[in-house]
């Protein structure tokens, strides 16, 4: 087994021993829906206009809860420290833990929007659209979160400053996840292009956010 596949299954088994934090974030995601309808009124219409954007925001904000844990428990418990004397690259290793992370994290969100559009009034090929968005752009949502992560590393209570820091990184992916979500559900502008704009932002932060987190680290840990 190659090293980044024995990082990849122990960050994999931590999330299912510890546990909760799919849970969480499923329930999280559960409770901002759930509440739409009782603030906006049982306007139908209203609803399927603004479900996309409702669903991406909850699962924007569903991302925040496990990131300042992300590096936290490794820098507390020395694993950190082992991945900065070991063979392999460290951005690399950031890279294995945070697709482990949306792993964990972030695929339940998407199984989970289907059965949430009910709530919000949209149609079976409305909802799909959302997850196939949701599927393309969480994942830049979890490497920016990366860059966060490492720079609130050291912090005891970090969870907060690291929601700061990275929320204003993140509109442009809520902006073009909820542009393709809602070109698919109103269909009056086409959905290839907003989604390839978020498909892009999600291969650029899977690049950019492992090298910035490990220079991060290595500015702030030496």
């Amino acid at each position: 087994m190659s090293p980044l596949s024995a990082l990849l299954l122990r960050d994999l088994r931590l999330a299912v021993r510890l546990g909760g934090g799919a849970l969480v974030g499923v329930l999280f995601f559960l409770i901002v829906v759930t509440l739409v309808p009782f603030a906006v009124g049982p306007d139908l219409a209203l609803l399927t206009r603004i479900g996309p954007a409702m669903l991406w925001l909850g699962a924007l904000l569903a991302t925040l809860l496990g990131l300042d844990r992300l590096l936290a428990s490794d820098h507390e418990d020395g694993s950190l420290d082992l991945l900065f004397t070991g063979r392999m690259p460290l951005e690399l290793a950031l890279a294995t833990k945070a697709f482990a992370h949306w792993l964990t994290t972030a695929v339940p969100l998407v199984l989970a929007a289907p059965v949430l559009g009910v709530l919000l009034n949209l149609d079976p090929s409305s909802t799909a659209a959302v997850a196939i968005t949701l599927l393309v752009g969480t994942p830049a949502l979890t490497f920016i979160g990366l860059i966060g992560a490492a720079l609130t590393v050291g912090l005891r209570r970090g969870g907060l400053l690291l929601a700061v820091l990275i929320l204003p990184l993140n509109i442009p992916v809520l902006i073009f996840g909820v542009a393709a979500s809602s070109a698919a559900t109103a269909a009056t502008v086409p959905f290839r292009g907003p989604l390839l704009i978020l498909c892009a932002l999600s291969l650029m932060s899977l690049v950019l956010g492992p090298v910035a987190a490990a220079i991060t680290l290595r500015q702030g840990l030496d």
